[in-house]
């Protein structure tokens, strides 16, 4: 049955929630654009003048389909090259979704994406529908197909799972940049010391290259080797120029409403550096340099205003 322009304006307006969760599920911006595509083709496909409450048909339909995707993803991602981080989204990206609290905030931001993985597919879209969307219980165990009981023991359960592997400070956007620009400042000082005394202790710092772009398999440990590592990655160099095609020009920004550092060469993303901060300084460092994850990034990039000249440029 042919939708109507009624009907192909009712989806469009929900496409911007829709890819909202499908990102929160997935982890990458190019797998929800897929996923709300292949929701809009069973919406196509559907008798959609009998659907009651299509927002609930189509968020069912979306998460259920991004459940068989995760499940698939977790067999592809044993085999991917190195460390496998999330697609980052720039400050202002619309398939960041809604920011309005805390609770929405804190789902989207890098450091809980990673933390979702450690998740079970089922347990992250209880995470993310009652948290970011604010869905009730009755609603998620619609969707999922379990009991109201259940959909609440799983949500507490994922939430614990969250808060045991989160000690973040929340920032505004004025505040992360500076956080950026301190961080940025002291990565291209030359010197360990000024990155010290941004580090807590137990820093981390990890990157994705995807097998396309060198990085360390595993991450670097403890503030010291963190602060020495980052001294050299910062550094400027014929040999990284040679690499990216081009001198990077380093700004500094927000990322998944996160302080972060991006690269950029002739209007190319080619990295982007989130930092998760704690009271007691930047506890993880997490780079992604993975070509096909920033194809978006450099998107919005170009989308937005850059007046302004780089930071560094290495």
């Amino acid at each position: 049955m042919a939708l109507t322009v009624s009907d192909v304006d009712r989806f469009e307006t929900a496409r911007p929630r829709l890819e909202a969760i499908a990102y929160r599920l997935l982890g990458s911006a190019s797998e929800a654009e897929d996923a709300v595509q292949e929701t809009f083709l069973r919406w196509q496909a559907a008798d959609v003048g009998r659907i009651e409450v299509p927002e609930a048909w189509l968020t069912k339909v979306l998460t259920n389909w991004c459940l068989n995707a995760l499940t698939s993803a977790r067999a592809r991602r044993e085999t991917y090259v190195g460390q496998w981080l999330p697609e980052p989204l720039l400050g202002g990206d619309p398939m960041l979704g809604p920011a309005d609290t805390a609770e929405q905030r804190e789902s989207v931001s890098y450091a809980v994406l990673v933390l979702l993985e450690r998740l079970s597919p089922r347990e992250r879209a209880v995470y993310v529908l009652r948290e970011a969307f604010g869905h009730p219980h009755r609603e998620i165990a619609d969707i999922l197909g379990i009991t109201e009981t259940s959909s609440q023991q799983i949500h507490h359960r994922a939430k614990k799972h969250i808060a045991d592997g989160r000690a973040r400070a929340d920032v505004d956007e004025a505040a992360a940049r500076k956080v950026a620009e301190e961080f940025l400042t002291a990565a291209t000082s030359g010197r360990t010391e000024p990155l010290l005394r941004l580090l807590t202790q137990d820093a981390v710092s990890v990157g994705d290259g995807g097998g396309k772009v060198p990085a360390r398999t595993k991450p670097f440990e403890g503030a010291l080797a963190v602060a020495r590592f980052l001294r050299g990655l910062f550094k400027p160099s014929a040999a990284k120029r040679a690499y990216v095609g081009g001198a990077p020009g380093i700004y500094a920004t927000t990322a998944n409403g996160e302080p972060a550092v991006v690269a950029v060469v002739d209007g190319r993303v080619v990295g982007i550096t989130c930092l998760e901060v704690t009271p007691e300084g930047i506890v993880a460092i997490r780079s992604q340099a993975n070509p096909d994850k920033l194809l978006r990034a450099t998107e919005q990039w170009a989308a937005q205003d850059h007046r302004e000249a780089p930071l560094h440029t290495l």
